[in-house]
């Protein structure tokens, strides 16, 4: 089972965690990046990390697993399999829409197929917890139980209360990136430019033209 020093290292060799100059979503820069999307090409490591998700959610018996899309969802497919192979139970997997106002909703069906089950909650990365607790919200709100919520990074020191005090909250990593407002932004200051692949640097960069 993957421990929570592998976990690192696998988000690191699939280059997950990036060194030098971002800007967040909030447009606050820091000298570290989460690039989660890098993960989703090596298919072997996330069936690992969700392998070792299912593990920690086991004792809480979930009937189903959901995740916000659109990476999640994939986590929810790994993550139900598993679950179904260590139970020997059929364990649903289904993902929650964007419902383009900021928020999520289930359709497509699933919402029945989630109704009066026991449903873990799954996500990559985890910043304010936002989207767990509005996905968690969508399950409540169709009839559903919600036994616990499982995130591959924690970086920004979520808490149960965050998202809405489910029996079962833990991440594999937890990090803590440091982060500064531009006029603060030491890299700034010592014109290391921005990362225009990654984060929001290249608007960043289109403004200050």
């Amino acid at each position: 089972m993957v421990t929570d020093s592998e976990a690192l290292q696998i988000l690191e060799d699939a280059g997950a965690f990036r060194a030098g100059h971002f800007v967040y979503t909030s447009g606050r820069h820091g000298d570290k990046y989460v690039n989660k999307d890098a993960l989703y090409v090596t298919t072997r490591e996330v069936s690992r990390l969700c392998e070792a998700m299912a593990a920690r959610a086991l004792e809480h018996a979930p009937e189903a697993v959901i995740g916000p899309a659109v990476g999640a969802a994939i986590l929810a497919q790994w993550t139900a399999h598993h679950l179904s192979l260590m139970t020997g139970e059929d364990i649903a997997a289904v993902y929650a829409d964007k419902d383009g106002q900021g928020g999520f909703v289930i359709k497509r069906g699933y919402d029945k197929v989630i109704k009066g089950k026991k449903v873990l909650v799954v996500e990559d990365l985890v910043t304010t917890g936002g989207s767990i607790k509005k996905v968690i919200d969508c399950v409540k709100n169709v009839e559903a139980t919600i036994v616990g919520a499982i995130a591959i990074c924690n970086r920004g020191g979520v808490t149960k209360k965050d998202i809405s005090n489910p029996p079962l909250f833990e991440a594999l990593v937890n990090v803590h990136l440091s982060s500064w407002e531009e006029k603060e932004c030491e890299l700034c200051k010592r014109g290391i430019p921005v990362s225009v692949d990654v984060g929001h640097g290249k608007d960043f960069t289109a403004k200050k033209k």
